[in-house]
């Protein structure tokens, strides 16, 4: 299966707490609900898409506990969102059990090494990516490990200063293949990328008068 993470963000970075200020204070966050005020039909759209390439879920287990919080109770027929977050099987980093409730035949609990058990993961056939959502920290932990194939951001026009972000000074260094990329009637970017092979062997430089890029 391709690993994928799907995350909102603000321009600078931030994907900690976008649906509210009690979603996620760590580190002594209060900037949360920062993606709510411009979340619009484009947002939704993007995200509806997002998960309709779901065959399965990864989550951190904060984001697990927040979304079985919530999505078991939207029963709305309409919502193909709902109707993917609770039905498809759902893989959890933890350390402890997982508790009864809705969703106990979907979700199984991955308690080892991370790297080890998402890479046996991506090797189990079936339809649909290996997607994650929220979890920002697993999410930055695959990053830096290589194991992500695709990239989607929703990026926010809003600037909160410190925050958890996926991409950090520790990650490696990539090229992104932009596949897809829109801009929602609030200004928000929504961008699918793939990673490549980071090149940085051409340089500016000044040929007959004239400004060129040549190969180093």
């Amino acid at each position: 299966m391709q690993l994928s993470i799907n995350l909102f963000r603000t321009f600078d970075g931030v994907s900690q707490g976008p649906g509210s200020v009690e979603e996620d204070p760590r580190d002594g966050f209060t900037a949360g609900g920062w993606l709510m005020p411009v979340f619009d039909e484009g947002c939704g759209e993007a995200v509806n898409e997002w998960f309709g390439a779901c065959g399965a879920l990864l989550l951190g287990r904060r984001t697990y506990d927040t979304f079985a919080s919530h999505w078991p109770e939207v029963s709305d027929p309409g919502d193909p969102v709902a109707a993917t977050i609770n039905q498809v099987q759902k893989y959890v980093v933890t350390s402890s059990d997982l508790p009864a409730g809705p969703w106990t035949s979907t979700s199984t609990r991955l308690g080892g090494d991370v790297v080890e058990e998402v890479s046996r993961l991506k090797e189990l056939d079936g339809p649909g990516e290996l997607q994650v959502h929220g979890s920002v920290r697993l999410a930055r932990t695959l990053h830096e490990a290589g194991l992500v194939d695709v990239y989607r951001f929703l990026t926010a026009p809003v600037v909160v200063g410190a925050g958890s972000g996926v991409l950090t000074a520790d990650g490696p260094a990539r090229a992104m293949t932009v596949t897809s990329a829109t801009v929602t009637p609030n200004g928000c970017v929504v961008t699918e990328m793939t990673p490549a092979d980071f090149d940085n062997s051409l340089t500016a430089a000044v040929e007959e008068g004239q400004d060129v890029i040549r190969e180093i």
